[in-house]
């Protein structure tokens, strides 16, 4: 961006959930070991490993595009997708999940500085919404996607955060919104987005090296950090 040009003030946040805004302690590949043995996949075999793998890889992704790209057929993928689900969901039914720490307070004081808040998943709606029911965050933020709601398409893909900024209406310009996420999935779904900020945190899956690599413009601690990032911002 060229130097003189300055930045567009920060109207619209999107924030990523697991990772970011909540800790689920290894919840994906638990309920992938539920997912794998619906579809015959043998525990602690080679192939369950190397599937395992691509799931800590991709983390961040569409669960569905996940399985498809393991399963190949669209029936398996879906027979898979639904047994995670439904897994993950037990999982944060029994007090699994837990607010990352500064996370209900980061999007409390992004709501009070004037800004729209939106909170986007790569999971399933039944799967957000027990997350968010677990939490006590139904009234948290001002907007919930997942990738049904923006066409179908999960990160990398921008999708999920243009659907965050045709929907919430908040900011004139896609250089007015923020995106924060813990993997490179979020950070490449926010630069492709256009987003003016693409913060990545170290609260989750993925280091600093992997964040800088996929386009982040800048690295947090965590997203607790991120109220005062946004207030400079346009400064």
């Amino acid at each position: 961006m060229n130097a003189n040009i300055k930045n567009a003030n920060i109207k619209l946040v999107v924030l990523d959930m697991a990772g970011t805004t909540v800790a689920d302690g290894g919840l994906v590949e638990r309920a992938f070991a539920a997912a794998a043995g619906e579809l015959g996949v043998e525990p602690d075999s080679a192939d369950h490993a190397a599937k395992l793998d691509y799931v800590r890889a991709t983390m961040g992704e569409s669960k569905i595009s996940v399985f498809r790209h393991l399963f190949g057929a669209e029936d398996l993928a879906q027979r898979a997708n639904t047994a995670f689900e439904k897994a993950y969901g037990e999982l944060v039914d029994d007090g699994l999940v837990a607010p990352v720490d500064g996370a209900r307070e980061a999007v409390d004081a992004l709501k009070a500085d004037g800004l729209t808040v939106v909170l986007t998943t790569g999971f399933a709606r039944v799967t957000q919404d027990a997350i968010l029911d677990a939490l006590g965050w139904r009234d948290l933020a001002d907007l919930t996607l997942c990738p049904a709601d923006a066409g179908g398409r999960g990160r990398p893909y921008p999708d999920m955060v243009l659907a965050a900024f045709l929907k919430a209406g908040a900011a004139d310009s896609v250089r007015e919104v923020a995106v924060a996420g813990d993997t490179a999935y979020d950070m490449r779904s926010g630069v492709r987005a256009g987003a003016g900020i693409v913060a990545g945190v170290l609260t989750g899956a993925h280091d600093e090296p992997a964040l800088r690599g996929a386009g982040a413009t800048h690295v947090l601690p965590s997203v607790a950090e991120l109220p005062a990032l946004v207030r400079g911002f346009g400064s």
